[in-house]
This record gives C-alpha cells, sequence and structure tokens, in this order.
C-alpha cells in the first residue's frame, strides 16, 4: 500500500468514526445543558462552592463567574509550581521559576496549553495530576459554558438572562469530558500508553551516557489532553513520544477525541436553537474547511521535489516515521485548526507552505472545528459577520436565527475578530524590533521569522502548539507569551457573552420572503468565503514575510 493511498484511507476511517458520534453525542450534551436536574454529585459541590445552581445569570454575571473561576486557578497552578520543591511525588525536581511559572498557569487556565519546559525533567506527579491535568478538564469545561450561554442567547427572547455559570461548568466536567475521557484512557492504556506512578529510573546506555526516564499518569491525561483540545504532553516530545502514542492506531485514535467535541457541538447548538438544519449549515462549514486544509497539507508534504524526498515518498523530515506523511499532515491539521496544541510532527520540518498551512489555520480563529466550546462560539460570530455581509450587499436589516443583526451586535462581532490579530502582529512586531528575542530563534531569515509568528499565533489564539526551533523559555518570552494567552482567551469572552446578552434581550423577528436563509448551502458558502477573506487580508502580509517567502524560494 502507498503512503498516500494510506493516509486517505485513514482519513475516511476518521470521517466515518466522527459520523457515527455526531448525533448521539450532540443530542447528549444538548440534553446535559438544557435539564434542569442535578445529580447528587453535583449538589454537594455546590454546596461546598456557595453556589445556588438554579439562579440564571444576566451576562455581566456570568463573566464574572468565569473570570473569578479563572483567576483562581491560575493563582493556584502558579503557587503549586513554585512551591513543588517541597511538595511530596515531586520526583526530586525543584520549584518552576517565576516567569515559567506564570506562564504554565496562565497556559493552562486559558486551554492554551504552550510549554516552554521539558515535562519529564520538570513537573513532578502532585503538579501533572493535581494542577495540569485538572486545568485540562475544568478549561475546556469554561469554554464549552461560553459557548452554550451565547447559543442561549440565541434561542432566547426577551430575557438577558444565560443561565448559570456555576452548573455548566459543573456539568460539562461530570457529565460530558470525564466520562469521554475514562472510555479514552482505557483505549490509550490498551494501545500501550503507560499509567502508573513510577519514579525515575533507568533504562539503558544513550550517547554514551545512561538514559533515564520517570513514568507518570500519561494514559489518563493524554485523553482529556485530546478530548478537552488542551495539548499539553506529559512528555516534551507530546505525541510524538511511544509512552504517550506508541502505535498507528493509536495515533489515528488521538485525532478521533480532538475532533468529536467541536464537530459534535454544532448539533447541540442546532437542538437548542429549535433547528438541526441550522447545525448541519455551521457543521459544513467546519467540515469544508478542515477537509480542504487536510488535502491541501497532504498535497504540499507529497508533492516534494528533490531526489530524496522523491526516494522517501514524502517528506519525512521531522515525522515519525511510525505514523507517515498522511497520518502526520491530518494531525497538524486538526491540532492547529483546533485549540489543541499537541504534535505528533514537528511543524517546523514540514514544508516551507506545509508551515504555513499550520499557521494559517490558527489565524481563521481555531474555528474549523475549533477547541471545544471555543470553536462554537467564534464559528457563531463569525456567521454574524457574514449575515452583515449578506445584508450590506442586498441593503436589508441583516438577521440571524430571528435575531436583527443591530450596530450593537456588529460591534461586538468586530471587536471580538480584532483581538486576536491585534495581539498577533503587535506582539510579532515587538519581539522582532527588539535585540533580546531575535537571539532564541535557531533559525534566520524567513524561517526564523516564522518561528516568532507562529509562537504569539499559537499563544494568542490558544492553541499551544510550537513550531520548534525557537528558545520560548525566557524571561521575554514566558511574560509576552503568557500575557498573549489570558488576554487572548479572556478579552473575546468579554464580546461573547455581552453580544448572548444583547441577543438573547431582543424579540424574535419573524420569518419573510426577504430572510437569508441561513440554513441552505449558499450561506455556507458564503460563511467559508468570508471566514477565509477577513482572515487573508488580516494577516497575509506577515505570512507572506514567513512562510510563503520560504515556501517559494524552495
Amino acid at each position: 500500500m502507498g503512503p498516500v493511498l494510506a493516509g486517505v484511507l485513514q482519513l475516511l476511517a476518521l470521517i466515518a468514526a466522527l459520523a457515527l458520534a455526531y448525533v448521539p453525542l450532540g443530542n447528549y450534551m444538548a440534553k446535559v445543558y438544557s435539564s434542569d436536574k442535578h445529580w447528587r454529585v453535583e449538589k454537594w459541590i455546590y454546596k461546598g462552592i456557595g453556589a445556588n445552581p438554579d439562579t440564571e445569570m444576566r451576562w455581566p454575571a456570568y463573566l464574572r463567574g468565569v473570570l473569578a473561576f479563572s483567576v483562581a486557578g491560575v493563582l493556584f497552578l502558579y503557587l503549586l509550581q513554585r512551591l513543588q520543591g517541597v511538595l511530596p511525588g515531586s520526583l526530586g525536581f525543584s520549584s518552576i521559576d517565576p516567569d515559567q511559572a506564570f506562564n504554565t498557569a496562565a497556559s493552562f487556565v486559558t486551554n492554551t496549553n504552550w510549554q516552554s519546559y521539558y515535562g519529564e525533567q520538570a513537573m513532578g506527579h502532585v503538579v501533572q495530576t493535581a494542577g495540569l491535568a485538572v486545568q485540562n478538564f475544568v478549561s475546556a469545561a469554561v469554554g464549552m459554558a461560553v459557548a452554550v450561554a451565547l447559543v442561549r442567547g440565541f434561542a432566547r427572547s426577551r430575557t438577558g438572562e444565560l443561565g448559570n455559570f456555576w452548573s455548566d461548568l459543573v456539568r460539562g466536567t461530570l457529565r460530558i469530558l470525564l466520562p469521554l475521557s475514562v472510555v479514552a484512557a482505557v483505549v490509550l492504556v490498551a494501545c500501550g500508553v503507560i499509567q502508573n506512578f513510577s519514579g525515575i529510573h533507568e533504562v539503558g546506555q544513550f550517547m554514551g551516557g545512561q538514559q533515564q526516564w520517570n513514568g507518570g499518569a500519561v494514559a489518563s491525561q493524554e485523553a482529556i489532553k485530546e478530548i478537552g483540545t488542551n495539548g499539553g504532553g506529559y512528555f516534551n516530545a507530546n505525541s510524538a513520544h511511544p509512552f504517550e502514542n506508541p502505535t498507528p492506531f493509536s495515533n489515528l485514535f488521538e485525532i478521533f477525541p480532538i475532533l468529536v467535541i467541536p464537530f459534535a457541538l454544532t448539533r447541540t447548538f442546532g437542538v437548542m436553537v429549535g433547528s438541526v438544519k441550522q447545525g448541519y449549515a455551521i457543521l459544513a462549514t467546519m467540515f469544508t474547511i478542515w477537509l480542504g486544509f487536510v488535502a491541501l497539507m497532504m498535497w504540499t508534504e507529497f508533492a516534494h521535489h528533490g531526489p530524496a524526498l522523491q526516494a522517501a515518498g514524502g517528506a519525512y523530515e521531522g515525522k515519525e516515521v511510525r505514523f507517515g506523511v498522511g497520518a502526520s499532515s491530518i494531525f497538524a491539521v486538526s491540532t492547529t485548526l483546533t485549540s489543541t496544541g499537541a504534535v505528533d510532527s514537528f511543524h517546523s520540518s514540514f514544508t516551507g507552505l506545509g508551515g504555513g498551512i499550520t499557521m494559517l489555520g490558527m489565524m481563521l480563529g481555531e474555528i474549523a472545528p475549533g477547541g471545544v466550546g471555543s470553536g462554537l462560539y467564534g464559528m457563531l460570530i463569525m456567521a454574524v459577520i457574514a449575515v452583515f455581509i449578506a445584508g450590506l450587499m442586498v441593503g436589508r436589516t441583516p438577521e440571524y436565527l430571528g435575531k436583527k443583526i443591530g450596530t450593537r451586535e456588529i460591534k461586538l462581532a468586530a471587536c471580538y475578530i480584532l483581538v486576536t490579530p491585534a495581539l498577533v502582529l503587535v506582539f510579532t512586531a515587538a519581539a522582532m524590533a527588539l535585540p533580546t528575542p531575535a537571539n532564541s530563534m535557531t533559525n534566520s531569515g524567513a524561517h526564523g521569522f516564522s518561528e516568532i509568528l507562529y509562537a504569539y499565533t499559537s499563544a494568542s489564539n490558544n492553541n499551544g502548539s510550537a513550531f520548534a526551533g525557537l528558545n520560548a523559555d525566557t524571561q521575554w518570552f514566558n511574560s509576552t507569551l503568557g500575557i498573549a494567552m489570558l488576554l487572548g482567551r479572556f478579552v473575546p469572552m468579554v464580546f461573547v457573552l455581552a453580544l448572548a446578552g444583547s441577543l438573547a434581550e431582543q424579540k424574535p423577528v419573524p420569518v419573510t420572503a426577504g430572510t437569508l436563509r441561513t440554513e441552505k448551502p449558499l450561506f455556507t458558502g458564503l460563511l467559508v468565503g468570508a471566514i477565509l477573506i477577513i482572515t487573508g487580508l488580516t494577516y497575509f502580509p506577515a505570512l507572506a514575510l514567513g512562510p510563503l517567502a520560504e515556501g517559494l524560494a524552495s
């Protein structure tokens, strides 16, 4: 079997698995967020934190809950790292330096999971499990809660109430993320992923010295790392490490949980707004972009030049020979079009255009299908923009799902789409202009610029993957990337929740002959075009200086 055919067959198997899970998982999540009943364990949690889960919140109160919980998470995770040296189960590792502890705390609380450290050489069992793994669950649940709040904004009328943040957070964690993670962890253990709490031990000679490895609860963390679109690996090599991803089957399986919740949330959206066709329209948009990016990535990595690449059958540099070019291409696109950031290959070693595709996937806002929750609310914001554009074209007041898109709504949507490009471009420009940050680049020229552009794109869009080659463990990068993660996560949430509150207060607009049918393929095409054009106009100059220049020169 040729490598191209193998990649295509894996892609088809993945699509089939996602299709099978779409309806049942989407319906289940809609039921979870619409139920008025509480589990006993949930009642204990509400009592412990002093929250009334039946109290409806307007958007400012919902936002305060999001921010208060996230601030507490940052502080707790920061202190846990700073105290690691005196904690049991630290494996003898010292406390984390202040700038790196801030970066890591901001990273995991914002669902970014950027890592400027070697996991197996820095973090003990307590920090990994009580700190990082916990945030893998709750940061994903926060994103899902904000998405559900926006969906309620479309579904409700004549009220500013969006539900209860604490109820949405607890239910998302206990009823959705935790059960799926248990199943995924069992599968991963069966595939050979390790799960233990062993200490550091020697495993043999390596390059003239003893090679040492430590164990860990890897399978359980790997499961929520993918299901919650987190991406932070137990080991520095991430999903290219055989302890995290041992076989071609485990590799394909790990792509599935990355995509399953973000895609299925479109079904949840359709059920909650009372029109599954609207959910299918959003799904079609996400799937079209994702499949197009996979096909383009495979083409750039298989359409190689030069006798060495032709003899190898593809651009194998930086890729695991266990998985091949096709599987690595699917993984790279899936992880950068979501907010996952996990890697089974090194994007810096992709072809020039291939590296640009991974970057562009994040620059789209990671909405195809995006992170758990963040992908859905990001796509719905783009749908609002597309409806507005359509309204301008026909001279009619834009409407979406029976709600008028007026001045307030379009201002909030516009502010949302401007936040992350501003962070990416301003921080990249500052890093290139100052003398010290450039010393962290391994490469010069277009590829060196791509290293820095990729880092700030990853941080600002809460992805977490790295281009490799950039030494990001410096005070400058730890601090600025941490700030970019926090602003890139929570400032957009302000606009999302404000938009949800504005929509929920409106009365429904009746459908007329002039209403844009947003469940039709025409709207899907308009939405895809709006996404690509807006992103292209925003980032094209920066891409031209980095991956495009490198790709055209090769």
